[in-house]
């Protein structure tokens, strides 16, 4: 007579079998220690000193709670190794949980303005300015001499109204937020003139009708995709128009038969219809660079735009920031939005801010700004170093093909698409590796190298790599050649 035998860990239906015989899977949970078991390790006790408790019970979970996971799959091998293996695995674990997840990465893209590797370096000063004041009180809002509160706006502001001779500037936490804040404060309800040509979409999909919308006003688009004529826009004037707004294309370009008004025209209508004018120039160019076709923000100023709009970590060389110039009243308007609250920046950006906009006033931008110091760089200067890191790979990784050849550097950050800047490349090409896998070990290195791969062979561009790093540089490539560093 067959009996049905139960048991907590299984059931058991052959009355053949020892009533104490369980699943596998319950034999090998019990071969684990519990939480407590590890914690009082000698090995895990040292780690709790290092990194804190809570964080060493909860890595120490997680490990056994993977372990458990085995132990159900049947995996007697891992199960039994889990003993030796888990201080180490958690000291690996508690090592990764403590670093940061935002690190440096060496840029050899020739990319300048790199949206994302960061968009522009900061010059040594300007972070040291940004670790004093992070690291301690300041007088962000404290007038010092008076003893009493005062503004922040004094900051950083002073500086960029001197360099554009701009009646005021208002600071905001990037360029998309300066144009939302115009728009809001000016065509809220209302609607906004824009060129059909111009309705871009940058990076991230954010597109410009989308910013206008949630800014609380109503696209009229004039012109067509291709040319857009001053009547176009008069044609569209009406009682509902709040704000007449010009955008930078960003990465786009029409070329060929196309037209659009001046910017002088557009100012012109604006004054006609009682309606600000606003552009947006993206890029941020403070003083002109040879070979970059991008408007200056004094050029807009001086053919009387009201608000002028662009970034501060493009070409400019500064933190992620949206700097607005212009007439006084449209600017005071804005600052008195209670949206701008919302947009403003903190003591960290305008530390950055300030420091950068020193060297600018001080006419040292093109030498000590990266960005700008970048973009001036002739090909030779970065030939010859290309040259000396490709003598040096010969030498220590003879069987990597190892030549300079003629390229382009980009500016990136949407400015100046297409234009393309010489420059010298290193080409490599590994006998038994692809350059996809070489990219890819480059980015897995400690710091990080980000390289092109074109034609089957990674290409670095030292335009964008610092020449304080060009050893960093040359000991990844060694490692990843398979040579000795």
């Amino acid at each position: 007579m067959a009996a049905r035998i139960g048991h907590r860990y299984g059931k058991v239906n052959d009355p053949a079998r020892p009533r104490y015989i369980l699943r596998v899977s319950s034999d090998l949970r019990r071969l684990l220690p519990s939480v407590e078991q590890v914690l009082q390790r000698p090995e895990v006790r040292a780690l709790e000193a290092r990194h804190g408790r809570p964080l060493v019970v909860s890595a120490v979970r997680g490990l056994v709670e993977e372990a458990r996971a085995q132990a159900a799959a049947g995996d007697r091998e891992a199960v039994e190794a889990v003993g030796d293996a888990l201080p180490a695995r958690l000291a690996e674990r508690l090592e990764r949980a403590q670093s940061p997840s935002l690190v440096r990465v060496i840029n050899a893209t020739g990319v300048v303005v790199h949206t994302n590797l960061g968009r522009a370096p900061l010059p040594p000063s300007a972070a040291a300015q940004v670790a004093r004041v992070a690291t301690g009180y300041s007088n962000l809002e404290f007038d010092v001499a008076r003893g009493e509160r005062g503004q922040r706006e004094v900051h950083a502001e002073s500086r960029l109204r001197d360099l554009l001779g701009s009646e005021a500037v208002v600071v905001v936490n990037n360029n998309a937020a300066a144009v939302l804040l115009a728009v809001n404060t000016f065509a809220e309800g209302r609607e906004v003139v824009v060129s059909r040509s111009e309705l871009v979409e940058i990076g991230g999909s954010f597109r410009i009708p989308d910013v206008l919308r949630k800014g609380g006003a109503r696209l009229r688009e004039v012109g067509t995709t291709n040319r857009t004529r001053i009547a176009d826009y008069r044609a569209a004037l009406g009682p509902g128009t709040g704000l007449i707004l010009k955008v930078h294309p960003s990465n786009f370009r029409i070329v060929g038969f196309t037209e659009a008004p001046s910017r002088e025209e557009l100012v012109a209508l604006a004054r006609e219809a009682g309606v600000p004018m606003a552009e947006d120039l993206g890029s941020g160019l403070i003083a002109p660079v040879p070979g970059l076709d991008e408007v200056t923000v004094g050029e807009s100023l001086r053919a009387g735009v009201d608000v002028v709009t662009f970034s501060g970590d493009k070409l400019l060389g500064g933190p992620q920031a949206g700097l607005v110039a212009g007439r006084a009243e449209p600017l005071v308007a804005m600052r008195t939005n209670a949206l701008y609250r919302a947009l403003r920046v903190d003591k960290m950006t305008l530390a950055a801010l300030d420091a950068v906009l020193a060297l600018h006033q001080a006419g040292r931008a093109e030498s000590e700004v990266p960005t700008l110091r970048m973009l001036s760089l002739p090909a030779s200067a970065i030939r010859a170093r290309a040259e000396a890191l490709a003598a040096a790979l010969a030498k220590s990784c003879p069987s990597v093909e190892a030549s300079v050849v003629d390229g382009a550097s980009a500016v990136g950050g949407g400015a100046a698409p297409v234009t393309e800047i010489p420059t010298a490349l290193l080409r490599l090409v590994h006998p038994a590796r692809p350059a996809q896998e070489m990219a890819a070990a480059l980015r897995a290195g400690d710091p990080p190298v980000v390289a092109r791969v074109a034609d089957d062979a990674l290409v670095l561009d030292l335009r964008t790599v610092a020449p304080e790093e060009d050893d960093a540089v040359r000991a990844a490539l060694v490692r990843e050649c398979g040579g000795a560093g």
